[in-house]
């Protein structure tokens, strides 16, 4: 599992960033793209406020994609005329006109995270937070990992009251114990991912997680939930060719209320005893796999799942140094290459990755 921040380091992100937000709703005859800087900025007027908010990259490829430009040519333009980028996204706004919701945060500067269909949505991270993380320490969780990035916020949380011996597993699905293994026992906990994205990067997630002591390896399984960020059209404004503010609604609080309830509930699920033993189970049953060609199993995940090379080459290399030629060290060696990944996004797909693979057919890796 990559080490991310802190919990209380992540509780005070979080904190900070509730009061820097801004979100505010507007034609896009009403905004103007300009060539300042490297991803340039969004200007718009709300309520007598002048606002330039400057894009992250995640935000200017939403822009992109509102208007059509592809982003490779977008960044072509970018990187050898601005001006001309700025001159083809504002005739887009004005040429086809639509409601949108653009997203800031006031942190020094205006930064522009989001630009969004004015359906969208907000289920913030500080809500899902203040939800989630009473049922976890209620749960007897432990955080193990949690991070902000860019897209997403992940929590990543184990519990110590629900262990399983991976070694007794396997031995009764007729597999021998982990030859990596120095000690008697395999442990494995129960833990789950939950992550969810304010910028229209994805649903709010809760996921399953297994936890192998011996290697802190994450493996993230079944999905439980996923709610995506869509609602009511955001129309509810005098005059709605102009810019405005968003706020939330009394309506809005009450609906995200009973939504946090049951995301609490499917939290609480995820900590189910027979789940939790069903789970490991199946990740026991991949011991009894032996893999026909491990050079030709790691190659078929490169292609399944698009792993780059250098991700390639890890999940090669941690097989070989595991020892273990059995799917149980394949599905090891990606969760293992997991923790060397430097983007924590896609660390968290690789958790994923190994997760997915115990779901095939077991006959795709020992055939010849």
């Amino acid at each position: 599992m990559k080490t991310g921040k802190p919990l209380q380091e992540l509780a005070a992100q979080i904190k900070r960033e509730k009061f820097e937000k801004r979100d505010f709703l507007a034609t896009t005859t009403k905004l103007e793209y300009a060539a300042i800087g490297d991803r340039g900025a969004i200007r718009l007027n709300a309520n007598g406020d002048s606002v330039e908010a400057y894009p992250t990259e995640h935000c200017l490829g939403q822009i992109c994609s509102r208007v059509g430009i592809p982003k490779q040519y977008a960044d072509r333009m970018r990187g050898q005329n601005l001006e001309l980028l700025a001159t083809n996204v504002n005739w887009w706004f004005k040429q086809n006109p639509k409601r949108q919701m653009l997203r800031t945060l006031v942190n020094g500067q205006h930064t522009a995270r989001a630009f969004l269909s004015d359906r969208y949505r907000p289920l913030d991270n500080y809500d899902l937070a203040e939800a989630v993380i009473p049922r976890l320490f209620a749960a007897g969780c432990e955080v193990k990992s949690s991070e902000i990035t860019e897209t997403r916020m992940y929590i990543q949380a184990v519990t110590p009251k629900m262990e399983l011996d991976l070694n007794e597993l396997r031995r009764k699905h007729g597999a021998h114990a982990s030859t990596v293994n120095i000690k008697e026992i395999d442990p494995v906990q129960a833990g789950v991912v939950i992550s969810n994205s304010e910028v229209g990067a994805g649903s709010i997630r809760v996921e399953p997680m297994l936890y192998r002591l011996v290697c802190l390896n994450g493996l993230i399984t079944a999905q439980a939930i996923r709610k995506y960020h869509v609602g009511r059209r955001n129309s509810d404004f005098a005059e709605l060719d102009a810019a405005a503010e968003y706020f939330s609604d009394a309506t809005r609080q009450l609906d995200d209320k009973a939504f946090w309830a049951k995301v609490c509930d499917v939290v609480n699920g995820v900590f189910d005893t027979e789940r939790f033993a069903g789970l490991a189970d199946k990740f026991a049953q991949t011991g009894a796999v032996t893999l026909a060609s491990p050079a030709d199993a790691v190659e078929e995940v490169s292609n399944r799942f698009q792993l780059n090379e250098t991700e390639t080459k890890g999940v090669l290399d941690h097989l070989i140094e595991g020892g273990d030629r059995s799917l149980f060290g394949l599905v090891n060696a990606v969760t293992r290459t997991a923790s060397d990944v430097e983007n924590y996004d896609r660390a968290v797909e690789m958790e994923r990755i190994g997760g997915e693979i115990i779901e095939l057919p077991q006959n795709l890796w020992s055939k010849n």
